[in-house]
Parts: C-alpha cells; structure tokens; sequence
C-alpha cells in the first residue's frame, strides 16, 4: 500500500511535535550525534585524501570460496558499501555494452526520449540529470540479472542483514528477486549534471510513517547508539508515497554492475560511506533552526535531499567510488548517501546497469506482482515513468531468455 499525506505541513509539524516530546533531551542528543558523526567523516576524509581506500572491497571470488574475513564484513558494516571486483568476466560484460549499444540505436531510444515522461524524482536536486535511459529489458540487463554469479553475490549482501529478531522472520535472504532499474550511459566529456547528493527509499516518511518510525526507534528514542543500520525489523513494512521512480521495493542495498572501465573523474558515483548517517540527517530536522512544517528540504515522492545548510559535517566525507573495470559491481546499504559527479572527464564511456539487491518478503512479492506483466508485455516497470519504449523493440528480452532461476526471480512461481 502506498501512503497518502493530504495536507503535508500539518503532517511535519505533528510529527516534529511528537517526536520531540519522545525526545525532550533532543538538542543534546544531537549535538552528541553531530560530535559522533563529524569526527567519523573527519576520520574518513583523512584516509581518501592520504590515498587510502575508503569503499572496502571484495572479490567475488572470496566470497565463493568464503573467504570473506570477518574484520572485513565488519568494515563493509561501518561504511554501508562495498565493491566486488570481478562478478562477470571482463570479455562478456564487454559483449553485453556493445550489445546494449545496438539495442537502442537499432530501436532509435534517442527519438523516442525526445518524448519521455519526467518523473521529477530528482527534480529539487542542485544537479539531477544524469544521463540515465529508461531500458529495463535488453538481454544482457535480463542475463545480468538471473546470473548464477551476481545472485550469489547479492545473497552474500543479504545475509550481512539481521532478517530475524522477536520472534519473526523479516525476509528471506537466499531469495534474490529482480528489480528491473534502468540503463546509465554517459559519453566522455559530458557536463549535463550527475546528481546532488540524495538518499533513496523514503523522504518526508521517514518521520511521519508509523513503521518508519518503527525502524528508527532507537534514534528517536535517544538511544541512537544502540541503533543498527542492518536491523531489518520494520524495514519490508513501511508504506513509501507514490510516485515515479520511488522505489516500493526493501532493498538491502542498491548497486550496479560497471559496462565499462571508470573511475574519479569520470562521472561515476560518490558515496558518503557512514551506514549509520541517517541518525544524523533524522535528528537534524528536529532542530530549533528548521521551520516547523519543514524536514530539512525534504519532499514527498522525491530522492531525499542532502544539503550543505543543513547537513555540512557529512558532505565531508563525500567520495568517489575506485576505478572500476568492467565485470565489476558496486553495491551501498539502502539509507547511505550517494551523489553522481556532474562532469565526466574521462576519455571513454561510463556506463552502467543498475542492479539492487533485494531478499524475499511480502513487499517484494507483491511488487513482482505488478511487475511481471511489464516485462512480458515490454512496459516500465511500476515504480517508473510510464514511457513504454520497449513494447516494440526489435531483441527485447522474452521469457525464452530466462532460466529456471530467472523466472522464479521475476516472480513466475507466485
């Protein structure tokens, strides 16, 4: 079910009221979280400027063979973010770019983009037009999706979750099930802006919804040390307000699979690699300095704006992402903030498949409900602009491309 909000104003304002008399103390808690928080981006930004990784990385190969030390895990935990390096061999990932290139010249995508529906998602970011292409169902995005080897990967992703706690079991993480997200190609020596910094999976419900508040329980509780980013109890029940491009899927983490070689400079995405953030930006809006009918800029049905006013500290520790080859996926904990960089300075393309994570749970069987027959019929998905591009694309992806693996994960056994 989606949330309906009918007068916005009045809804922040109540819940700023409750919220605080839960919080009397909430001024200092927050100045104990901005201490907390500010030190941990100092301490990060110190590290990317000496040279040092700030995004962990793992290869693929590792986790295969379970090598996947805990002193690692517990990194990935700290900073919401990993990369794994080598998922798919470097001479496929290279077939499948070429082969996504002739799919939408042969289909003239750019005339029909010409058209394209704005889905406004980004719109009330400083920069918000990455070069992102409303493709959801080109063979190599669908191969991508059912491989044996990703769908490990993300296994492995799910299980860095706490699925099960009171009695209850929140998600199964052995279950992988598709999310079909779209196309980033971005041609060198682009400028057309990249994206402001932003959180997904919510905006102003984060403090209105009753099962949001559920998960943040412990932040607005004052015990915001006692708060665990990869608790997933209350995650697959929260209600997000409708709009396009508004993920109503529980991911645990969103990511995407590198099409071709890139790093800094080159256009790519930039992280600010603190899982726990959110305690910040959540208590930050509950501030003397923050209008009453007024979340820090945040807006229903929109990315959740981070903003230099409002949330300095954190900007801090804002990175670019490592260089990544082909084959290489990229993967950030569903409430880290990520931005993509407005120039691409490189000499090739940076292109992409967003490719989430996600486990198995009522809320995502019933998203595959929805979007099954966008994919049979060639349609956007659900959560997206309803542009259609692909219903007449010569080489769509079918449901003969699909292994037994892939149908169960689009939903066909539901």
């Amino acid at each position: 079910m989606a949330l309906k909000i009918d007068d916005l104003p009045s809804a922040i304002r109540q819940a700023k009221k409750e919220l605080r008399a839960a919080l009397p103390n909430y001024r200092q808690v927050f100045a104990e979280v901005e201490e907390a928080i500010s030190t941990e981006a100092r301490r990060i930004a110190s590290q990317r400027d000496r040279g040092e990784d700030v995004i962990p990385e793992i290869q693929f190969s590792d986790i295969t063979e379970q090598r996947v030390a805990a002193d690692q895990i517990a990194v990935v935990k700290a900073r919401g973010a990993c990369v794994i390096r080598n998922v798919f061999p470097r001479a496929l990932v290279q077939s499948w770019d070429e082969d996504i290139a002739n799919y939408v010249e042969r289909n003239n995508l750019d005339k029909h983009l010409e058209n394209r529906a704005e889905d406004k998602y980004f719109g009330q970011l400083a920069s918000s037009k990455p070069q992102i292409y409303g493709v959801y169902w080109s063979k190599p995005q669908v191969l991508a999706r059912q491989s044996a080897s990703l769908t490990e990967a993300r296994v492995f992703l799910n299980r860095l979750w706490r699925n099960e706690s009171g009695g209850q079991v929140h998600f199964d993480p052995e279950r992988v099930p598709v999310y079909a997200d779209r196309l980033r190609r971005r041609p060198p020596g682009s400028a057309s802006l990249g994206l402001s910094a932003h959180c997904d999976g919510g905006s102003v419900e984060r403090w209105i919804e009753s099962n949001f508040r559920k998960v943040y329980r412990h932040v607005f509780a004052g015990n915001w040390r006692d708060y665990d980013a990869f608790d997933a109890a209350f995650r697959p029940d929260v209600q997000e307000i409708a709009s396009p491009a508004v993920c109503s899927m529980f991911r645990t983490f969103q990511g995407w699979t590198a099409l071709t070689p890139q790093g800094p400079g080159d256009g790519t995405l930039q992280l600010v690699p603190i899982a726990n953030s959110m305690v910040y930006i959540l208590l930050r809006a509950l501030q003397d300095d923050v209008a009453e009918d007024d979340l820090c800029g945040a807006m229903p049905g929109r990315a959740l704006s981070i903003k230099p006013e409002f949330h300095a500290p954190l900007f801090e520790a804002l990175s670019s992402i490592p260089k990544m080859e082909a084959g290489d996926t990229v993967f950030w904990h569903s409430d880290v903030i990520h931005a993509v960089e407005d120039e691409h300075k490189g000499a090739g393309y940076s292109n992409v498949m967003y490719i989430a994570s996600a486990p198995a749970c009522a809320k995502n069987d019933a998203y595959l409900k929805r979007q099954l027959p966008s994919f049979l019929k060639g349609e956007s998905p659900p959560d997206f602009p309803a542009d259609h591009f692909e219903v007449d694309f010569s080489g769509r992806a079918t449901a003969d491309d699909l292994t037994p693996l892939g149908k169960a994960q689009l939903g066909f056994d539901l």
